[in-house]
């Protein structure tokens, strides 16, 4: 009975996580419509766990739902990546310090572990594997901060530019650049250093936003569906 009651939820997670990764990935563009019979298809369930998957990527900013349009991947704007990624940086930067004075040895090998996985991706050139570590990592020093408030709006926010932040690294200059940003980073959270570490993830986030709002205006200029 309790493998019966799990299975729609386990269903509907798996859906949402793949969803979340073909809008991340680019493979459902900004302003595309979801469409249920073509999703179910390709992911392999029915319309209810699909909805309800919907129903979480809405929650999460990805999805919006349009009157008499139903749901289509939410459009980014410059000025909305723009705002985020000012809260972001500012929120990392004081995650950072925080993390330095409260991470432990085992969260720190962690992180370290995580870091030497992302470098092996970035030799092979996997971008999509380089990302889910690269994530990783960020999500790990807000963690090691000890402060669930810091976490929790932080979580939100990135929800909303996770695949922005993926396109930031498309370009391999920008890719090379944050691998060098990373090595600098977790010498400075090994170190303890939080106001170096402070002043890194600011650079960083800003780095990223750079490239990001790049990207997105050439995309407009090339008529894309970004806002």
């Amino acid at each position: 009975m309790n493998d019966v009651a799990l299975a729609p939820r386990l269903l509907h997670e798996d859906a949402a996580e793949r969803l979340r990764d073909m809008i991340v990935h680019g493979e459902l563009a900004p302003g595309a419509k979801l469409v249920e019979r073509v999703l179910c298809d390709r992911l392999g369930v029915s319309r209810t766990p699909l909805r309800e998957a919907i129903k979480r990527l809405v929650a999460e900013g990805l999805v919006t739902l349009q009157p008499n349009r139903g749901a289509i991947v939410t459009p980014l704007t410059l000025e909305a990546v723009r705002e985020t990624f000012e809260v972001m940086g500012a929120l990392e930067a004081l995650a950072g310090s925080l993390a330095c004075r409260n991470i432990g040895e085992r969260e720190l090998a962690e992180v370290r572990a995580l870091h030497y996985e992302m470098l092996a991706c970035h030799a092979r050139g996997d971008l999509a594997a380089y990302f889910r570590c690269n994530q990783a990592i960020h999500a790990a020093i807000v963690a090691a901060s000890g402060n669930a408030t810091l976490a929790a709006i932080y979580r939100g926010l990135n929800a909303q530019v996770l695949r922005a932040r993926y396109a930031a690294n498309l370009a391999r200059e920008r890719w090379d650049a944050a691998v060098r940003e990373h090595e600098a980073i977790l010498a400075a959270l090994t170190a303890r250093d939080g106001a170096r570490l402070q002043r890194l993830l600011a650079e960083h986030l800003g780095a990223k936003m750079t490239a990001v709002l790049a990207a997105l205006a050439t995309g407009q200029e090339n008529g894309h569906a970004y806002d």
